[in-house]
């Protein structure tokens, strides 16, 4: 029986201090294996560089397209660098931030996924399925042969609270009962500071949680091997 493989992927590299902070640190005592960076955000550089000192640290590129807040219990949009319904701005915004990526880590990402997974839908989704098929890299639940696990996260919805979903017990339960031979599962670890979001101490939760040693004890257990999407295999 094959080892079942499990990446532990931290979105939102870039967004701020606290969470490119909160990352590194998830991976350095945690079990957080990849990054996924948001390289138009005001702290991308400073991401890139922390990732730097973090050489086993998977980098794959977090399309950000749009963000959407709840705001006196409706979703609005906060912000566009695309219109979603034109597929050639779609896809000069996602070549753009991948060319601003390898400008700042020196070389392609290994995996593609997006804010808020805005991948998903519509032309955002064609022109990544495109970009992830020319660059030969997984596409977070699309393409790539990854099963992805969205699960490890400390809201319903948008913004109501879900705390329990944020634990040691519900980690393990999620990898265990998963019978993928390759698994990606989801996470936001960060330092609140400065932190202007729906979902803000939820990330010192999910760094406490990703840092617990009973953590990676569970996992090896189990018989699970940490791994990046670079490990693949091709």
């Amino acid at each position: 029986m094959s080892a079942k493989h499990l990446i532990v992927n931290a979105d939102d590299l870039g967004m701020t201090e606290g969470v490119n902070t909160g990352i590194v640190e998830a991976h350095r005592r945690g079990i957080v294996t990849s990054a996924s960076l948001m390289v138009k955000r005001p702290r991308a550089a400073a991401a890139a560089a922390l990732a730097r000192t973090a050489p086993k640290l998977g980098l794959g590129l977090h399309i950000d397209l749009t963000e959407w807040e709840p705001v006196e219990g409706e979703s609005r949009l906060m912000y566009s660098r695309a219109d979603l319904n034109d597929r050639s701005q779609v896809a000069k915004e996602i070549a753009q931030q991948l060319e601003i990526f390898v400008e700042l880590v020196g070389h392609k990402p290994d995996h593609l996924d997006s804010h808020q997974h805005v991948h998903q839908q519509g032309h955002a989704r064609e022109e990544s399925i495109r970009v992830a098929r020319e660059l030969g890299v997984p596409l977070r639940g699309i393409d790539g042969g990854v099963a992805f696990c969205g699960r490890f996260y400390g809201q319903k919805g948008r913004s109501e609270p879900d705390p329990e979903a944020i634990t040691r017990t519900n980690l393990l339960r999620l990898v265990r009962e998963s019978e993928a031979d390759w698994m990606e599962l989801m996470c936001h670890p960060g330092i609140a500071r400065n932190l202007h979001s729906v979902y803000a101490s939820e990330r010192e939760l999910e760094l406490e949680v990703l840092c617990d040693p009973a953590v990676r004890e569970g996992l090896n257990a189990m018989g699970v091997e940490l791994a990046t999407f670079a490990d693949l295999p091709r």
